[in-house]
């Protein structure tokens, strides 16, 4: 009577992925008590799963990660309806979602408790302290509701990765064919989503992870990323790894020994990083991690305006002539940099905000002159509650403000929000926001990416051909037949779909 059921709501992501936050949770209270896990990714209508194991009457809590947008499309109706059919059962949120919105998440009367941040320690001593009717109150990284004051604990000091319960990737198998969650994707034809550290060191003011983590992080050991890696490639055939940490690459100790450890594996690799930490690397060290499979790195160049990258708090040293340099120094190495930028902050005024989305497109068609295998990823800014921030003050000052009801995050315009496309901040016009998204598909016209695998040779030529004139001529309006062509052969997006 017990048992915890455990969710993973449907994401953007047209191929599912191990869910790392969910297994680690999991692992952490494995012989403890026992569970089931329902992934959303992998079932048709997850809710009839769901429902199915609460009618047995063996379960007592309901544990469901959720980040910002798709996610929150079936996290938001499931918990709602076990709050209505099964009252007694205890709801606990994690995810960037309820720690960065707790006061709407448990103001809506059917989650219980918050996981603020890493839940491995949390998540078990809540569980005790329910089971053994004692007090919550001390326990870190915990958020809940008393009375009507919305109560957050400690921050706990972050976890000694290698010393965390190994996780229990059998076990997850015995719900989902583990080989589902290896697709094949741009790195190989079974990729592993693996999550070796939590948090970042960095406070970007626009960054959902700053509030959580506080300009902290921690990695697992060289050796410790190998084991499980080694261990998913030799039980199920993985042959590639993307890195969802939010900064892969902070030491470059731990990156070149894990690189030194997985050549022989033969594995493509994939992660996340920042133009100035990696731009100290030694070349020798660059040299090291391409011959040991890494092949891209996503880095957040946001946008060439020194001015700006100060107002996003981006911290470090990166400037526009770093980011310039550093796209031809990847060039040297044959590790293909993957640059997002961040349009449409907030300005003084319509015409300075329209002014830095010009800028910004030149400077994006200026780091594809110089090197023309740059990835770029355009996102159009949305706020995150940084307390603090400039930038955030000034988003207050304008008068946006966030849903006030959790139902409402799942209207069509807010979940565009949440995926960074259409955010309707009070400063953005239609018109820039057209201008973005326009430029953003003859870009992708002129250069399509190299990780949407379906694309063909043929295919490539004629989308760049269509675009050319229009790229070069920078006349972005109603790119109506280039658009044509994507949706016929359902161009993927990487910002939204992954690999």
């Amino acid at each position: 009577m017990n048992k915890i059921l455990f969710f993973n709501p449907r994401s953007a992501r047209t191929k599912p992925r191990i869910p790392n936050s969910i297994l680690a949770v999991a692992s952490a209270v494995e012989g403890l008590y026992d569970y089931a896990i329902v992934d959303g990714n992998l079932e048709n209508d997850p809710s009839e799963k769901i429902f199915k194991y609460l009618a047995t009457g063996e379960f007592k809590y309901f544990g469901c990660t959720c980040m910002p947008g798709p996610q929150l499309k079936q996290a938001i109706p499931v918990s709602k309806k076990i709050r209505e059919n099964f009252p007694n059962i205890r709801i606990i949120w994690g995810g960037y979602f309820a720690s960065n919105q707790p006061k709407v998440v448990l103001e809506s009367g059917y989650v219980d408790f918050i996981v603020n941040g890493p839940g491995e320690k949390c998540f078990p001593q809540l569980l005790d302290a329910l089971e053994n009717n004692t007090s919550y109150k001390h326990i870190h990284n915990l958020i809940y509701k008393n009375g009507n004051s919305i109560i957050k604990t400690e921050r706990d000091n972050l976890y000694d990765l290698d010393a965390l319960p190994a996780l229990t990737y059998e076990k997850l198998n015995s719900f989902y064919p583990l080989q589902k969650y290896l697709g094949k994707t741009y790195l190989g034809t079974k990729t592993i989503a693996y999550h070796s550290s939590m948090g970042c060191p960095f406070t970007c003011s626009f960054c959902a992870v700053v509030p959580i983590y506080n300009a902290r992080w921690r990695g697992k050991s060289a050796a410790g990323m190998y084991k499980d890696i080694k261990f998913l490639k030799d039980k199920y055939g993985g042959n590639a790894i993307e890195f969802h940490d939010n900064n892969f690459f902070v030491s470059e100790k731990r990156t070149v020994e894990f690189a030194r450890l997985i050549k022989p594996e033969n594995m493509v690799w994939w992660g996340e990083g920042r133009i100035d930490t990696i731009n100290k690397y030694s070349d020798e060290s660059l040299a090291i991690m391409r011959d040991a499979g890494c092949k891209m790195i996503f880095f957040g160049a946001e946008t060439g305006n020194d001015e700006v990258l100060k107002k996003m708090d981006k911290g470090g040293t990166q400037s526009g002539k770093q980011i310039r340099e550093f796209a031809a120094r990847m060039a040297k190495f044959d590790i293909i940099p993957e640059y997002s930028f961040v349009l449409g902050l907030p300005g003084d005024s319509e015409a300075k905000v329209m002014k830095q989305i010009d800028e910004d497109i030149a400077f994006i068609k200026e780091i594809k002159t110089i090197n023309p295998n740059t990835e770029i990823i355009i996102y159009v800014y949305s706020p995150v509650p940084t307390e603090g921030s400039e930038m955030y003050e000034k988003v207050l000052a304008s008068g946006f403000h966030f849903p006030e009801k959790l139902e409402d995050w799942i209207s069509p315009h807010w979940e565009n929000f949440d995926l960074r496309k259409n955010p309707l901040t009070p400063w953005l016009t239609p018109e820039m926001i057209d201008k973005i998204k326009n430029f953003e598909i003859v870009l992708n016209g002129y250069y399509p990416t190299v990780s949407d695998v379906r694309l063909g040779s043929l295919k490539r030529k004629l989308m760049h051909a269509v675009s050319t004139i229009r790229y070069k001529t920078n006349f972005y309006w109603k790119p109506y037949e280039i658009k044509a062509l994507q949706s016929l052969w359902k161009y993927r997006q990487p910002e939204i779909e992954g690999f």
